[in-house]
């Protein structure tokens, strides 16, 4: 016998147009059964896309980090190589263009004279002297992260060419290789300072929010106090504690511990108000109940509750810890030569004359400001994401 024609073509799933979902619902619903099913860092990266300031800073701030891993390789030279008859050379500006034709970049020689009235040190283009700029070229020889040896730098000219890309300081050494290798300092101090300030601040906030009572009272009253000394003269005295007989690695630990000292207040208040909203919430109680220890409930519970509010924290705690690294080296009693950091490089603009001479000694301050403006960019949108159901 044969089948009927309905059978033959099987189940018709719609029976009329008025079945079909409007075409502006079908995508909506889509997208909220997305939703529904994705975890929460998915949710938290979906919104922190929408945020095009928070994507262009963390691109840059992955640019800081490369540089200031590879800063010896990317540097085109030693950061403490100098030559005083290059003292306060202008940057050097890469070229395109010769006799009016496209060619591949190059640089200008500096020729130097004495100014007949002042008998300073003046600097001009020599035309006759090119230099082509090449990537991967042999230059001084160096020790990656003190292991490996290589000459290989990412750019540069070569010798007895020279290529100052923003300009020399007062002793003939090139600026943008002293900013590469201070990169490393000042942006590792930040993250190692903010993670020891993130110890004790979920470690102090989480005991004062979750216990409460006199222990929250007392701690609430340490936070006061230390929020109360003024930043700078509290500084100053920690700083001047460092015995000057240490090493450069002592006293940058020394600058770090002092930092996270003093930076694990606002932390731990942050901390102690999740605790105290949580401590009542059902899933608390659960785990109380069936017998977990409180250790267990704090970090296996309550804090990964709030990873995302941590985050954020964090990542707007790391442009403070910089800013306050480079203002103890500016003033001398943070991080001193041979150490290399922003701060130290910025030590060279102190003087008005010298600045009006050589205003390209003012380029680690613009770094500065990047860095830290990258790290606002990238908590905001870290902020605002630790909530994907906003609008």
């Amino acid at each position: 016998m044969q089948e009927p024609l309905e059978a033959r073509a099987g189940p018709v799933p719609v029976t009329s147009v008025r079945d079909l979902p409007p075409p502006e619902e079908a995508p909506q619903a889509e997208e909220t059964e997305r939703i529904f099913v994705a975890s929460q860092w998915q949710l938290m990266w979906w919104r922190f896309r929408k945020h095009r300031m928070a994507m262009f800073s963390s691109v840059l701030l992955g640019l800081f980090a490369l540089i200031a891993i590879f800063c010896e390789f990317v540097a085109p030279y030693s950061p403490d190589s100098y030559d005083v008859t290059y003292s306060f050379a202008p940057p050097q500006p890469i070229r395109f263009f010769r006799d009016g034709r496209l060619v591949s970049p190059f640089v200008y020689g500096l020729k130097g004279s004495r100014d007949p009235k002042t008998l300073a040190l003046v600097f001009e283009p020599n035309p006759e002297a090119v230099h082509p700029v090449r990537f991967l070229v042999r230059g001084e020889p160096y020790r990656l992260w003190g292991t490996f040896t290589s000459n290989v730098h990412l750019f540069g000219v070569e010798e007895p060419g020279t290529f100052f890309l923003l300009g020399a300081d007062r002793m003939g050494r090139d600026q943008f290789s002293r900013i590469v290798y201070g990169a490393r300092i000042s942006l590792s101090i930040g993250l190692v300072g903010v993670f020891l300030s993130l110890i004790l601040g979920i470690v102090l906030g989480g005991v004062s929010g979750y216990y409460g009572g006199i222990v929250d009272t007392i701690m609430q009253r340490l936070i006061e106090f230390l929020r109360s000394i003024p930043t700078i003269p509290l500084w100053l005295a920690l700083s001047a504690a460092l015995p000057k007989e240490w090493s450069v690695l002592r006293v940058y630990f020394g600058i770090t511990i002092i930092l996270s000292l003093i930076g694990w207040t606002s932390m731990a208040r942050v901390v102690r108000g999740r605790f105290l909203a949580l401590r009542e919430e059902d899933f608390v109680m659960s785990a109380l109940l069936v017998g977990a220890s409180e250790a267990r409930v704090i970090m296996r519970h309550m804090v990964p509750a709030f990873t995302s509010h941590i985050i954020a924290q964090l990542t707007l705690s790391i442009p403070a810890m910089i800013l306050s690294e480079t203002s103890l080296s500016f003033l001398g009693l943070g991080l001193r030569p041979p150490v290399i950091s922003w701060g130290v490089l910025l030590r060279e603009a102190q003087n008005v004359r010298t600045v009006a001479t050589a205003p390209w000694l003012m380029w680690p301050g613009v770094f500065v400001v990047l860095a830290v403006l990258s790290f606002n960019f990238v908590g905001d949108g870290l902020r605002d994401a630790a909530d994907p159901y906003a609008r």
